[in-house]
């Protein structure tokens, strides 16, 4: 006997879609609302370097090349022009002070010397006769003098007679006063001659002075002009070492050429080049350590040079004597030019992931071995370490090779 088959429900029908399709709407909400949809990238940890963040003292210091050089440089350049005749020592000889270097000839200048000489003796003997001629003059003033004194008396006396005369109607009123007349007019001259002399003897001492100073002057320049022919020998003005000497026999030089040079060799100095993004730091006084192939050095800066040139500022630095040690003019070491004083800080080595985040960012290594990407924030800087200000702690890892491999990911999966 058959039995009547019931018709299901449809729902019972499509329970197994309705169920998938269910599970797949709840897997994509998921997908959309809780999964990591940053973009990721898988590197293997061989091919990055990482850095641990550590907890030290920051030494505040650059790193920079400083170049041996002598304590001072002496230029050689000709006093006076001519042929060079010859070279009596050769560059890099070690001279005293007023050795002979070399010795040039001019004809001109001998010439010139003598002329000069002739015509300061014709000068100081014109000088001469002239004093000479002012003390006749002043000689011959004076015997005048004394010639009016001796009339003088004479004519007081006769001027005293006649009056005496004439009280006792001995001579005539006109001869009286003749006599009178003669006295008075020989006594104003007298006055007159005397206060004359006074005045030339005040001009004669003035122009005697200036005489002889010109004389003197004369003399003076006439020294200085023979010292001429001494120049022609060209002498070391230190002693040291005549490090550059630019002539050749037979060579003609003009006044005020540069023809060598001469290192003091009593001592040294370090020249270096910053980065004048430093300027501003950079004072004297400043220590540093030079550290050559032997031994390490402490130095300090004794002069900045205030001039930039492609971005960079000269300093010098002086140190000890260094005796015991060969340096060479021109020799190079590494400088760690201290900044400042050490203090405690969080720290991460150098690395060159700053040329791409300049320090605004960095992947932080988690104990899963994913590095994610993590706003940081960077201080201060020496050659090895960065100062962090933020964004880390101590005992994290991040990578601090370049982030060029990376692209655009915010994720990297460190694999062996």
């Amino acid at each position: 006997m058959d039995r009547q088959i019931e018709k299901k429900p449809w729902w019972k029908r499509k329970i197994g879609w309705m169920i998938g399709i269910t599970l797949f709407l709840c897997w994509c909400i998921y997908f959309i609302a809780f999964a990591d949809h940053r973009k990721q990238i898988n590197i293997d940890v061989e091919k990055i370097t990482t850095g641990v963040v550590i907890n030290e003292n920051f030494q505040d210091y650059i790193s920079v090349t400083g170049t041996v050089e002598p304590i001072k440089t002496i230029y050689l350049d000709a006093i006076e022009g001519g042929r060079v005749e010859k070279i009596l020592l050769e560059e890099g000889n070690m001279v005293q002070a007023g050795d002979a270097i070399a010795e040039l000839s001019n004809t001109n200048l001998i010439l010139d010397i003598s002329n000069y000489e002739a015509n300061v003796a014709r000068a100081i003997n014109e000088l001469r006769t002239a004093r000479l001629q002012m003390e006749m003059n002043a000689m011959d003033m004076q015997n005048k003098i004394v010639q009016l004194e001796g009339n003088l008396m004479i004519q007081k006396r006769d001027y005293d007679n006649a009056a005496t005369f004439y009280k006792d109607a001995m001579v005539s009123l006109d001869e009286y006063l003749k006599a009178k007349t003669n006295y008075e007019a020989s006594f104003r001259q007298m006055k007159l001659l005397k206060e004359t002399y006074s005045r030339d003897s005040i001009y004669r001492g003035i122009q005697i002075e200036t005489l002889e100073n010109s004389a003197a002057r004369m003399d003076k320049n006439q020294n200085i002009i023979r010292q001429r022919l001494d120049n022609l020998t060209i002498k070391a003005p230190v002693t040291g070492q005549l490090a550059a000497l630019n002539l050749e026999e037979g060579q003609v030089i003009s006044y005020g050429n540069r023809i060598g040079k001469m290192h003091i060799l009593d001592a040294f100095k370090l020249k270096a080049d910053i980065d004048e993004h430093y300027i501003s730091r950079i004072r004297k006084g400043l220590t540093a350590n030079c550290l050559f192939p032997s031994k390490k050095i402490p130095a300090e800066v004794t002069k900045i040079y205030a001039e930039v040139i492609d971005g960079q500022f000269k300093v010098d630095l002086e140190f000890d004597s260094l005796k015991e040690m060969n340096l060479r003019i021109g020799q190079t070491c590494r400088l760690e030019l201290e900044l400042g004083n050490p203090i405690p800080a969080l720290l991460i080595p150098r690395g060159s992931f700053f040329q791409s985040t300049g320090g605004q960012w960095a992947f932080v290594i988690t104990e899963a071995g994913i590095a994610e990407k993590r706003t940081i924030k960077l201080g201060r800087q020496n050659p090895r370490y960065f100062e962090v200000l933020a964004g880390l702690e101590a005992g994290e890892r991040i990578i601090t090779s370049g982030y060029e491999i990376f692209g655009d990911a915010e994720k990297v999966n460190l694999s062996n």
